[in-house]
């Protein structure tokens, strides 16, 4: 596999969900879920979203249910959640496992990126993005507490755009 346009993945509601679509884009992948301290980082992706949108940008959601449980809904409950609470008009995938054995495809391509501090592997928790540049390879990796308009997250961003 050369780049996550390769790995297959459903939508949330189970239908397939082509990654190759996102091909000469930059996406920001996060691990997301409805019940978490950092849930609200959901209205900041759906600002990223509507900003960058119109340049070739998208965010791409991926519930997740192991860190603490925090992701227990159903497909229905999940876009209900995000559609009434934030808003969101991002794609969201099927429910996945980040970590383990169960580790999900695109996630064994996304974690064998470094942070900034040099960490790699295992997804720490809820809401770490990594942005993946227009290529399809992965451009930078950003803990869960990391804002999703932080200036070094926007700084990535804007260079990913830059690239297409």
């Amino acid at each position: 596999m050369s780049t996550i346009y390769d790995v297959e993945i459903a939508g949330l509601r189970g239908e397939p969900l082509d990654l190759g679509q996102f091909r000469g884009t930059a996406t920001l992948i996060v691990n997301v879920a409805s019940r978490c301290g950092m849930t609200p980082q959901y209205e900041t992706l759906e600002e990223l979203q509507k900003r960058y949108a119109d340049r070739g940008f998208t965010v791409l959601g991926v519930p997740c249910n192991q860190f603490a449980g925090q992701e227990p809904g159903t497909a229905d409950e999940i876009a209900e959640f995000c559609s009434a609470t934030y808003g969101v008009t991002f794609p969201l995938t099927e429910k996945v496992e980040v970590n383990g054995d169960g580790r999900h495809p695109l996630y064994q391509a996304l974690t064998a990126e470094p942070d900034a501090e040099g960490y790699t592997g295992d997804v720490r928790w809820n809401f770490e993005k990594f942005l993946v540049g227009p290529d399809g390879t992965v451009v930078a990796r950003f803990a869960p507490q990391t804002a999703p308009d932080a200036p070094e997250v926007i700084t990535a961003i804007d260079a990913a755009l830059a690239r297409q």
